[in-house]
């Protein structure tokens, strides 16, 4: 190829060198280009109307010689269209405007919309929501029945004096059951069994501790078996109760808040009214005069009262109990644990109640007895505290009953008290200590 002498622009320089390389593949088109491309070359010719994209004719009429043939720009019989070919002047002016213009800011990429949070499932909202309104009806309706129960009582007894002290943990509740019989005035009675319940303690435990009523007591400076306490307070403007809790604050330093009292007729009512097919029991006594028993017999106070037998036979064993053979079994004291088997009887007598208490198809039906056994009992326990807080108890209940005694069996030295009665005579400040530990005090 030779030289040019600056005749052809840069683009046709390239554009030449590439048809020259191809020179086998050109179609005809391409061939008159490479023609046109050699003769301005070569000889010097530069056609005065060649513009881009438009036909070229070459004006001159004249043959034009080359170096092995001649082109005859006039007799071409095709006219063809050439390619574009930028003259090196404009293309530096243009790159020289471009450099001038302002560029144009970017147009920023359309934000995609933040994509939509999934809607929060809000189906165990609805099911705690409905949960809890379930509950609601169901304590609303235990209520109206307590109080329709309540108000089923036409003698309602009023209760004594207390003089009840809020305790550190829990509410301790004195419960206390009389030996009343037909035609004894309270100043008569004794009170067969002395418990303190312990409920709504940060142990969410219902705990239970028995005082064995023969236990050496100091009321006034004298020697007094603890259940004679509840005589010496009937005999004084009926406070046996309060007479009770002052005993037990004096020698055991323990606070009471309220009180609860059943007499043997209230109790025999208050489990068939509760339960109407029984309390289930496991009867288990200890030896009598050293043999093994499967059968005992009972006094039947009730049962004599109404012109029955004297005793009742229980045997041992599960079974399902009424009121009346429920409180002869836990009133029963003749084998070889003596009061102390009775006392732990008591005890799982009063555990069986509130542990089947708590059955939920009794929620109702449970809840109206209920009210009517408040409402025979004398008490200063307020209605309100059955309500918010015995659904707790029994659920607490549920868990299981920590049962204790006061004193252990045969920690005691024998000692008589001041009618020449042999009471029990404990230390008081080791069992001052346990009921701390339990949480009484």
């Amino acid at each position: 190829m030779t030289k040019n002498n600056n005749l052809l622009t840069r683009h046709e320089e390239l554009r030449l060198d590439y048809l020259h390389k191809n020179i086998h593949y050109l179609n005809d088109k391409e061939r008159r280009e490479l023609d046109y491309l050699l003769a301005k070359r070569d000889s010097g010719y530069v056609p005065q109307d060649v513009q881009p994209s438009r036909k070229v004719v070459p004006k001159a009429p004249e043959r034009v010689q080359v170096a092995d043939d001649s082109y005859d720009s006039a007799s071409s019989e095709d006219d063809f269209l050439l390619p574009e070919y930028p003259s090196s002047r404009s293309r530096k002016e243009r790159l020289r405007k471009q450099a001038k213009a302002p560029k144009p800011e970017p147009i920023p990429a359309p934000k995609s919309p933040k994509p939509r949070p999934a809607r929060k499932r809000n189906w165990f909202k609805r099911i705690s929501l409905g949960i809890l309104t379930l509950f609601a009806v169901t304590i609303v309706g235990m209520i109206f029945m307590f109080i329709k129960g309540v108000n089923s009582v036409e003698q309602k007894p009023v209760p004594e004096v207390f003089n009840g002290v809020d305790t550190a943990n829990g509410t301790n509740i004195l419960i206390l059951g009389t030996d009343g019989r037909a035609g004894e005035t309270s100043g008569e009675t004794r009170t067969d069994s002395i418990m303190v319940l312990n409920v709504n303690n940060s142990d969410n435990t219902v705990k239970l501790v028995s005082f064995m009523r023969d236990i050496l007591v100091d009321i006034e400076g004298y020697d007094y078996k603890l259940n004679t306490a509840y005589s010496l307070g009937e005999q004084e403007d009926q406070q046996g109760a309060e007479e009770v809790r002052i005993a037990l604050k004096n020698n055991f330093d323990i606070d009471i808040k309220y009180y609860a009292m059943i007499d043997f007729s209230t109790f025999t009512q208050t489990v068939d009214t509760m339960f109407p097919e029984g309390v289930e029991i496991n009867a288990q006594f200890s030896t009598v005069n050293g043999e093994v028993v499967s059968a005992v017999d009972v006094p039947d106070d009730l049962g004599f009262a109404s012109g029955g037998s004297p005793y009742q036979t229980i045997q041992v064993g599960p079974q399902r109990m009424d009121g009346k053979t429920l409180l002869n079994y836990a009133r029963f004291r003749s084998d070889d644990e003596g009061d102390f088997g009775r006392t732990r009887r008591q005890q799982e007598v009063l555990a069986a109640l509130i542990s089947q208490a708590k059955n939920p198809m009794k929620l109702f039906s449970g809840a109206e007895a209920l009210g009517q056994v408040y409402a025979m009992t004398p008490t200063t326990v307020p209605q309100s505290f059955m309500w918010l807080q015995g659904t707790g108890i029994l659920l607490d209940a549920a868990k299981g009953i920590e049962r204790s005694t006061v004193p252990e069996i045969y920690d005691w030295v024998e000692d008589y008290d001041i009618y020449g009665g042999l009471g029990l005579r404990i230390d008081f400040a080791k069992y001052q200590d346990q009921l701390a530990q339990l949480g009484l005090r």
